[in-house]
């Protein structure tokens, strides 16, 4: 395994993590559905590249939704 892939991991396991309590408290369902996503995306994409532009997508559509 990468060490890119790894951080890149971690970092975006961090930021799923963060949107999912925030989704679970404020009662936003999109944010809890891209906290979970981001925490589960790592374990099926295996390339740096694919890693962050489906992260920055997770991170940025669910504050354009809602």
């Amino acid at each position: 395994m990468e060490t890119n892939l790894l951080m890149l991991s971690v970092l975006l396991g961090s930021v799923g993590m963060g949107m999912f309590i925030y989704g679970k408290k404020q009662q936003r369902y999109v944010h809890l559905g891209a906290g979970i996503a981001l925490m589960v995306c790592p374990y099926f994409i295996p390339s740096v590249l694919g890693l962050c532009v489906v992260g920055v997508l997770l991170i940025v559509v669910p504050f354009l939704l809602g």
